[in-house]
């Protein structure tokens, strides 16, 4: 009832005057969400909005007497429209309205909207450092109350985190929508079956969660999906046949699972999370590779309207299948992934992918190719162990890694201070299947044991290959073939030849460019986003085929595209905070504006705080006051921690100078604004910078 409105709401007088200059029309459909059009109206009241039925009908506020209140048409009413509105009881709570109308609209409703107050809900802000928590996202985010942690890898969203949660859901939603996406729900669960068929129950190994359902005395194994592709492409393949029906793009926005066995920084590594994945299905390539554009774009808004300070980088498709993939990362020291970016010509692209530009390779004629000699290095089988023993640097060493590619041995030659990159091995060698030797093999083809393998006096003859960079190592160290022995001196050309020479290896700070011949630099950065073509690698294995123009049976081309949702919230987080706490574009907040009264027993501070609310609340900002009892440094300070990015100070001083104090989180000091039409300057400000995110980025340098 009306008796039990927010206590600081007492003087009806105060309300009555601020709905006679409140904007009370304007147009709305039956879900609230204002649009321009006759086909709806709406009565703004202090505490509710009334939405009626499709009609063109206005309905005036009648004061509430008793806690009822009398609704009525208003002069805008279609004639013979036989609509008729009935007395209702004004709560808190959600009203529904019957009506009568000629014309099948059965229902209005009232919807009240509560006024949202600070001692209304639940934000469990923390002074003090979670014990556990590494990285500043998880440490804000919990100081903040946005999560509590459940378990291990298991988070719960509390209001404010769920209300930025849904937020950037609702980006990516309007995003992929604009994009041509159709949305769809598939389950969590899923017969292991699907997944079998497409190898992946093994691919995945402990990752995948896996258990039995019992039925009727039987077990139903199934898994609990860390991506839906089995499940998406079976739906394609049992409703879509014809080349009339593609290409198509479906998406869900879904919780997925996986055995995270170590899970760690917050949200960023757990073992339930929520994604947005997208499949496509084509009949040409020429189509894949349109849809593929289409959700590179799409990504590049999605990351922009989020604030988030992304790189799109080249990648493998490593397990998931596909010929073509890219990374969207936020560079951040807490990352887990490396990114290799050239600040001059802008190539980026992670360190499994990385090309590497051609540099000086050739060997260097100036300097005396030495005589080969063998020495002994008892104890020293690794590269720190020989280069430490014998004095060298890991520049002057070559070390032979001793694979299997599809069963068969080769040597890969590297520098010391070079890793190996198998894909880029794999894809030299042209092979499917790539792994390292077994130490029987090793022996077998060297004739020594692990960490003694080199390219001069191998027992078998097999391929060599070399990276580029072994052509320029003059007088190297290499393993002997022998137990605790070492050759010196050893030159490519002279003392062997390599099978072929190429890149082999994962880029390096200071290495090449490929473009541009600049140095690489080395990054560390969050992964929030991953396009892939797939190609026919599961509906081949799912039997996702339709029928061409010429009524020839062919398999659907794939593509795949993934958003960590959980990701954009923790990885803007990371990349957007200072001393004080977290730093929110508008686009992301839990709320756009927070109102900080001085005094709670203050009836005008209060009374202009709730029509400021109110007022911005019908405006669609999401707005929460803050009517604790607590000092302004508190209050201020658990602005600033959760990151809001507008608060509104209703002081003495103010009220007597008819002025709002108002400060932006990204901004060191505070103005002064008129109260006489600050509630429409002020949404003008928060719309544009909703629309732009100008201010929030230049403070960032995005």
């Amino acid at each position: 009832m009306w008796k039990n409105r927010p206590s600081p709401a007492t003087n009806w007088s105060f309300f009555d005057t601020a709905m006679e200059t409140a904007d009370s029309r304007f147009a709305a459909d039956a879900s609230g969400e204002a649009f321009p059009s006759k086909s709806a109206a709406v009565c703004r009241l202090p505490s509710a909005i009334c939405r009626l039925c499709p009609g063109g009908n206005l309905v005036e506020q009648k004061r509430p007497i008793d806690g009822r209140g009398q609704y009525r048409p208003g002069s805008g009413c279609p004639p013979g429209s036989g609509l008729q509105f009935e007395k209702i009881v004004c709560s808190l709570s959600f009203l529904h309205v019957p009506v009568k109308c000629t014309e099948d609209f059965s229902f209005a409703f009232c919807s009240f909207i509560p006024s949202m107050y600070w001692s209304k809900t639940l934000i469990p802000t923390m002074k003090e450092t979670p014990e556990g928590a590494e990285i500043p996202s998880h440490v804000l985010m919990l100081r903040a109350g946005l999560i509590s942690q459940v378990m291990a890898g298991a988070y719960s969203y509390l209001p404010l985190g769920l209300r930025t949660l849904h937020k950037a859901t609702q980006i990516v939603r309007e995003e992929m929508n604009k994009a041509g996406g159709v949305e769809l729900l598939m389950t969590a669960l899923c017969p292991a079956s699907l997944y079998e068929q497409t190898h992946r129950i093994d691919v995945f190994g402990n990752v995948l969660i896996k258990t039995d359902l019992q039925r009727g005395g039987k077990k139903i194994p199934v898994v609990f999906c860390p991506t839906h592709e089995e499940e998406v492409t079976d739906i394609v393949a049992r409703f879509i046949s014809s080349y009339r029906q593609l290409p198509i793009t479906l998406y869900q926005i879904q919780t997925k699972f996986r055995n995270e066995e170590r899970p760690r920084f917050g949200v960023l590594r757990t073992s339930e999370f929520i994604m947005k994945d997208a499949y496509s299905f084509h009949t040409t390539l020429d189509s894949l590779n349109a849809t593929y554009k289409k959700m590179y774009a799409a990504y590049s808004k999605i990351f922009s309207r989020c604030g988030l300070p992304f790189l799109a980088v080249e990648a493998e498709s490593g397990p998931i299948g596909g010929d073509a993939s890219h990374e969207f990362m936020i560079p951040s020291p807490n990352g887990e992934d490396k990114i290799v970016h050239c600040a001059s010509c802008g190539y980026a692209a992670n360190t499994e992918k990385a090309e590497i530009g051609g540099g000086d390779r050739a060997l260097d004629a100036s300097i005396l190719l030495k005589e080969i000699a063998e020495l002994d290095t008892p104890g020293a089988h690794t590269v720190e162990q020989v280069c430490k023993f014998l004095k060298v640097k890991p520049t002057k060493l070559v070390k032979t890694l001793i694979y299997l590619a599809d069963d068969k041995p080769v040597a890969v030659l590297l520098r010391g201070d070079h890793e190996a990159n198998e894909n880029k091995i794999r894809k030299v060698l042209g092979t499917q299947k790539l792994e390292l030797a077994d130490p029987a093999t090793i022996e077998r083809v060297t004739g020594a044991p692990i960490g003694f393998a080199g390219p001069v006096g191998l027992k078998e003859s097999i391929p060599i290959y070399a990276d580029y960079t072994v052509m320029s190592v003059v007088n190297s160290v290499t393993g002997a073939n022998k137990n605790e022995k070492h050759l010196v001196n050893v030159n490519a050309s002279r003392d062997y030849t390599p099978t072929k020479f190429d890149d082999l290896r994962n880029a390096a700070e200071g290495d090449p460019c490929p473009r541009c011949a600049s140095e690489l630099l080395i990054r560390s950065a969050i992964e929030v986003g991953h396009v892939f073509k797939l190609g026919t690698k599961y509906s081949e294995c799912l039997g996702a085929k339709f029928l061409d123009d010429d009524e020839t049976q062919k398999t659907i081309l794939m593509g795949c595209y993934g958003i960590g949702v959980n990701r954009i919230v923790a990885g803007l987080i990371e990349t957007s905070y200072d001393e004080s706490g977290i730093i929110f574009p508008v686009n992301l907040a839990p709320y756009e504006v927070v109102i900080c009264p001085m005094k709670i027993d203050d009836e005008k501070m209060m009374g202009l705080a709730q029509v400021l609310h109110d007022e911005w609340e019908s405006r669609g900002i999401d707005c929460l006051v803050d009517d604790r009892d607590q000092r302004a440094g508190v209050k201020f300070k658990d602005a600033d921690l959760i990151g809001f990015p507008l608060r509104i100070v209703i002081g003495d001083k103010g009220l007597a100078e008819g002025k709002l104090e108002i400060k932006w989180r990204w901004e060191k000091g505070s103005t002064m604004l008129p109260i006489e039409g600050a509630a429409s300057t002020i949404a003008t400000m928060l719309d544009e910078e909703r629309n732009t995110s100008t201010h929030f980025r230049a403070s960032r340098d995005i």
